[in-house]
């Protein structure tokens, strides 16, 4: 298998003819959609289709973030109004209709992502809500309780992948303790190893993930030079020893302002700490073509996980 460990995403809702020669020709791991790109059920099923034909892959990765309330793509097409954080506080109160209702949800979800040609929500969020959280995590947590929010997650991968889609766990190994936006500047988080280990990693200590999320965030007690992202000390012995994540592990957007580099710095140093993948979420061609050249085909790892991915699909 030969494709580049970069997911790409696109500028509008039709492909331009530059974003067909290099789905064509330059095989990109896979494809993320955005709101741009999204104007009703037949245009979406018509661009995942044509995505597929030109990469000649019907299981080639297209990637939603679709997580509810603040993080919607579909909005305008679904009425997706509720939020993690609700699903927490009905867990809380009444565990078995919680799990009910939120498994009713997920599947009503997923087939709606199958029908669509989408095959990865890069969902659950396992962050762990307290008091200090930014606002960029919010509600998007399912709760303060780490034991809510591994539950909740376990049910989401479940209830995904019998509608043959894949989740993505994020952002390992956790954003909660975070009051910073990583989408704007570095967050640092000084918690000791215990803490984190005790509370925000928690939740991530979860089987059946098929994808897992980076952080972009400075845990100074862990690695005070490098955020999760590009530690290599982090990706191997928190993310793949303590956490036991066993799965493709992608990069958050190499965009986001908390990654101080240019684009093909980020993605190489991203690669080079452990990542398989990096995400590219601003949709600018030329940058896709300039990471897409410079960055080396996937390693054998990601090649069997994504033969893996393949076969879960079928």
């Amino acid at each position: 298998m030969r494709c580049k460990p970069l997911i790409i995403s696109l500028k509008g809702t039709k492909l331009t003819k530059r974003e067909e020669i290099l789905l064509a020709q330059e095989k990109p791991w896979g494809v993320i959609l955005f709101k741009r790109n999204l104007k009703s059920f037949i245009q979406i099923k018509s661009l995942t289709s044509k995505i597929k034909r030109l990469t000649k892959n019907k299981n080639f990765p297209i990637l939603i973030d679709e997580e509810g309330k603040e993080v919607t793509r579909l909005k305008e097409l679904i009425n997706h109004n509720v939020s993690a954080n609700f699903f927490g506080g009905l867990f809380y109160k009444n565990k078995n209709f919680c799990l009910k209702l939120f498994k009713h949800y997920i599947n009503s979800l997923s087939l709606t992502l199958k029908n669509l040609g989408i095959n990865i929500n890069t969902i659950p969020v396992l962050d762990i809500l307290r008091n200090n959280t930014n606002k960029v995590i919010g509600n998007r947590s399912f709760s303060k309780d780490k034991k809510i929010v591994k539950e909740l997650g376990l049910a989401i991968l479940e209830n995904l992948h019998k509608n043959k889609i894949s989740g993505v766990i994020k952002h390992i190994p956790g954003h909660g303790a975070s009051n910073l936006d990583s989408h704007k500047m570095l967050p640092k988080i000084s918690l000791s190893p215990k803490k984190l280990n005790n509370i925000d990693f928690y939740p991530f200590k979860i089987s059946g993930a098929k994808l897992a999320m980076t952080a972009h965030i400075l845990y100074m007690n862990l690695d005070n030079k490098n955020p999760a992202t590009f530690s290599r000390k982090i990706i191997k012995n928190v993310i793949r020893k303590k956490l036991k994540f066993k799965g493709i592990l992608l990069s958050d957007d190499i965009s986001m302002k908390a990654l101080k580099y240019d684009l093909v710095t980020n993605a190489m140093k991203s690669i080079n700490a452990g990542c398989n993948l990096v995400l590219y979420c601003s949709g600018n061609i030329n940058d896709n073509f300039k990471l897409i050249k410079s960055l080396p085909y996937i390693d054998k790892f990601t090649a069997k996980k994504t033969s893996e991915f393949y076969k879960f699909l079928r």
